[in-house]
């Protein structure tokens, strides 16, 4: 984390600006004090790097898996803009939970620690044993099945209730797909994707 003060918080903002080589929208930063002095006034910021997000979602994700009395290990990557948190433990498949709902409940939570934090959404990812990306290759190999059926028969397909990381998977998985669209539809747990047939593709 390094600290910035400047006349204002944009010429603050533009200062990390330049020493980071990030656009000024893409820095993430907490105002800190306005100081006040005789004929002067500045502002102090906190930019934080991406080392400081980790640091904080793999804590909070280590205090909150403990939380169950259960010990955990975290390790992080990066891969282009997303944080990747790979957590083990000696309970894998009880936080993993049926068809990963125990998991995508624990990737929302640590995302909404990450935008409360930092007000400013962050993507990150919790995988266990490399679940998030078999469930992908599984939920798209079943989704690309049934848009081919659906080109054959032109009649519409609703899949199984997904999380919304899925459902993105399949939305972009299927987007290539001639005279093929998706939609989602449902509330909350129920949400899901129906596959249509599009005549005017």
């Amino acid at each position: 984390m390094k600290t910035y003060e400047a006349k204002t918080i944009e010429l603050a903002l533009a200062q990390a600006s330049e020493d980071s080589g990030k656009a000024v929208e893409e820095i993430i930063y907490e105002f800190v004090e306005e100081k006040k002095r005789l004929f002067r006034k500045t502002f102090v910021i906190n930019v934080f790097e991406t080392s400081d997000i980790i640091e904080y979602l793999s804590d909070y994700l280590c205090n909150m898996i403990k939380a169950f009395d259960i010990e955990p290990t975290v390790k992080s990557s990066i891969e282009e803009d997303l944080i990747r948190l790979e957590l083990d433990t000696s309970h894998n498949s009880i936080l993993i939970g049926k068809n990963g709902k125990t998991l995508g409940a624990i990737n929302q939570l640590v995302k909404l620690a990450a935008t409360t934090r930092y007000k400013k959404r962050i993507r990150v990812l919790v995988d266990i044993n490399d679940y998030k990306n078999q469930r992908y290759s599984k939920v798209v190999s079943i989704a690309k099945r049934l848009a081919r059926e659906v080109k054959k028969t032109q009649i519409a397909v609703t899949l199984d209730p997904m999380l919304a990381d899925e459902r993105r998977a399949v939305h972009n998985a299927l987007s290539t797909f001639g005279n093929i669209s998706t939609e989602s539809i449902g509330e909350r747990n129920e949400r899901r994707i129906v596959i249509k047939y599009n005549e005017k593709e």
